[in-house]
């Protein structure tokens, strides 16, 4: 099941993606999906961002080749990092280019979006408490996350990580395509069997530390291909099974 959030004529909601229709439901998914009887043209419908996170929580260095070609080793736990609400943006909206920054990157990545209040989570239970998954670009100002010791500013400047297009609930994680294209030319193509740890790992492991909520997102960590993005670009994340994350990056006004 695909659950998009739209916006039409000033009314934001929740429906599931059927083909080129929408179904509208009724409230929000985490209570469970009832569909009604409206169905709307999705070209007609602005998609936002398919939830609303009261925290992004980013795995640095989650691929092998990722980590070895920015010169680092995989850490022997994981290393995690926030990314504030105001930080997410949908399919369709501008990344903007940082002022304080001349070096911004692409990271492609599986998103994990948490259906349910959890906290220290069995590993056998890591997909109850899963909604599930969508495309995520972990936007990251290259220069300024060298600069300091710590990544708040570099990864977590608003608009600095688009989500979307939708979440898809019936997904195995194990072993998906995810593909990053700038102006249609091929920049990352991996695999979700790569990663160092697994979805199951990094809920387990965050969860010991604090209270997932629902909406939140877990990003999974980018293969390697990272690279430069510039005002006019345009990238495209793609991960088998779910659809395609678009973004055009703009000068910050």
């Amino acid at each position: 099941m695909r659950i998009a959030r739209f916006s039409l004529d000033g009314t934001v909601g929740f429906g599931v993606v059927d083909g080129d229709e929408l179904d509208i439901i009724r409230g929000h998914p985490f209570a469970g999906v009832e569909r009604t009887d409206r169905r709307i043209p999705l070209e007609k419908v602005r998609l936002l961002p398919p939830v609303l996170p009261s925290k992004v929580i980013g795995i640095g260095r989650n691929y092998a080749e990722h980590a070895r070609e920015l010169g680092n080793e995989v850490p022997d736990v994981p290393v995690a990092f926030l990314k504030p609400s105001t930080s997410v943006a949908g399919p369709g909206d501008p990344i903007a280019y940082p002022a304080f920054s001349s070096e911004v990157h692409h990271e492609a990545e599986l998103a994990v979006v948490i259906g349910r209040m959890c906290k220290e989570v069995p590993r056998a239970r890591v997909h109850e408490v899963v909604l599930g998954y969508t495309c995520a670009n972990d936007v990251t100002a290259r220069d300024v996350q060298r600069a300091e010791n710590q990544w708040s500013r570099a990864k977590g400047f608003d608009t600095s990580c688009p989500l979307g297009p939708w979440v898809e609930t019936e997904l195995d994680p194990a072993d998906l395509a995810v593909q990053c294209t700038v102006n249609g030319e091929q920049r990352q193509l991996g695999r979700t069997s790569e990663m160092v740890r697994s979805v199951e790992d990094l809920v387990v492991h965050l969860s010991e530390a604090m209270t997932l909520l629902p909406g939140d997102v877990v990003l999974t960590g980018t293969p390697a291909g990272v690279g430069p993005l510039h005002v006019g670009d345009e990238v495209a994340v793609t991960i088998e099974g779910i659809g395609t994350l678009t973004n055009k990056v703009i000068k910050r006004d």
